[in-house]
């Protein structure tokens, strides 16, 4: 009896160390691949040619650092790519900003604007190793929806950022290449009797706050632009993704397309998703922008609760007159 009961305890704690040593995520992108994909891109002689989403991006994600008034005198571009960030920053804005990517190729082409002290560092965003309390501002641009852990990422740059530091980004969303990664669907469907993931999968806006929250950003501020781009036919499209570096680099992601699902796809893709009388076909960008805050002493606080003049039913009454009240929530 008390063998048996050694031996119970014994598997017990065997099963309860191997789920104790179980990641705390699950990793469904290939990172070694997607490095020798931005490799091969960057090495590509026609590489700008691919640059127009991407400084598109880069760009609208650079004004909204020039609207935090607050010069940064330490910053960093996470997965900087071809520099479509640094570019754009001034040397009046940010005074040493570190430049990030896992593509040596692509890192060396990044440039900056005159003035402006930079730093190149080949580095995996899922392994950042900037020191504590040491960034005044966190910047990535089209490079965090490839991370398996971006729970651990957010932490991470939080623990990087000085207490009252900030964090923007920008990321596809969900609905990227909705029209492409159903025509794959529907066309493997009706060929081969099933489908396969041709598509990476992205991030949803609804789950970015409440990574941030669980990270411990406050003061969070996030929202979504679409960009539509035409294209003579879905193959100019794939041949573009492969030319920026966002081909799939998923574990599970097929070896081989068929040709007689390609050419079905494009059929389907055209059918559905082109305009009448239009030529070329639409794609959809999804962008999901992002801005967090590090907690710190010098940030607005709420009021106490139970300070309020008036409750949330009387706001319509209040705004017709143009008063001005303090709002207690819970009211």
């Amino acid at each position: 009896m008390l063998k048996t009961c050694a031996k119970h305890l014994t598997n017990n704690y065997g099963t309860m160390r191997c789920l104790s040593m179980q990641p705390s995520h699950m990793n469904i992108f290939d990172r070694n691949a997607k490095r020798l994909q931005k490799e091969r891109a960057a090495l590509n002689t026609d590489v700008a040619l691919y640059d127009y989403l991407k400084e598109e991006v880069g760009f609208r994600l650079s004004d909204r650092v020039f609207d935090i008034k607050r010069e940064f005198k330490t910053a960093a571009d996470i997965g900087c790519n071809r520099g479509y960030i640094s570019k754009h920053i001034l040397a009046e804005c940010v005074e040493h900003l570190t430049l990030t990517d896992t593509s040596a190729s692509m890192l060396e082409q990044a440039q900056g604007t005159p003035g402006l002290r930079m730093s190149k560092l080949v580095q995996d965003e899922e392994q950042l190793d900037f020191e504590e309390n040491s960034m005044d501002l966190i910047i990535s641009s089209l490079s965090l929806h490839w991370v398996n852990d971006l729970p651990g990422c957010f932490a991470r740059i939080k623990r990087s950022l000085k207490p009252d530091g900030v964090f923007i980004a920008s990321l596809f969303g969900g609905d990227t290449l909705y029209e492409l990664r159903s025509s794959l669907q529907l066309a493997e469907l009706e060929r081969k009797g099933g489908i396969a993931p041709h598509v990476s999968p992205f991030t949803q806006i609804r789950d970015i706050g409440s990574l941030l929250n669980r990270a411990g950003f406050t003061m969070l501020t996030i929202d979504t632009d679409e960009i539509v781009i035409g294209y003579p036919s879905m193959f100019e499209l794939m041949w573009d993704l492969k030319g920026m570096a966002e081909n799939n680099a998923a574990f599970n992601r097929p070896a081989h397309l068929s040709r007689e699902t390609l050419m079905a796809a494009s059929a389907i893709y055209k059918e559905l998703y082109s305009k009448p009388n239009e030529e070329g076909v639409p794609a959809t960008f999804q962008i999901i922008y992002l801005v967090g805050w590090k907690p710190g002493p010098n940030q607005p606080q709420p009021l106490p609760r139970g300070t309020a003049d008036v409750s949330l039913k009387d706001l319509g009454n209040i705004f017709e007159k143009g008063g001005k009240i303090k709002i207690d929530a819970e009211s």
